[in-house]
């Protein structure tokens, strides 16, 4: 996925642009598999104030790097 998918998906969600649940919940795994960060609806529902942008969400997710413990 790149940068303007990742922006594109993220907005898509944050506008709530979905028939359902199901299909907002397969939007968030999309987002969340694609650009490897488990972290990425956090981003969208669980932001301070100001609400991120979907550029922000969608970069921030994008540069996250899993790490093993």
């Amino acid at each position: 996925m790149n940068r303007e998918e990742a922006i594109h998906l993220a907005q898509r969600i944050m506008d709530a642009d979905y028939a359902d649940d199901a299909e907002c919940d397969a939007m968030i795994a999309a987002l969340e598999r694609e650009t490897a960060c488990p972290h990425a609806s956090d981003y969208i529902f669980w932001a301070l104030e100001p609400p991120p942008t979907a550029e922000e969400v969608a970069d921030r997710a994008m540069v996250y790097k899993p790490f093993a413990l």
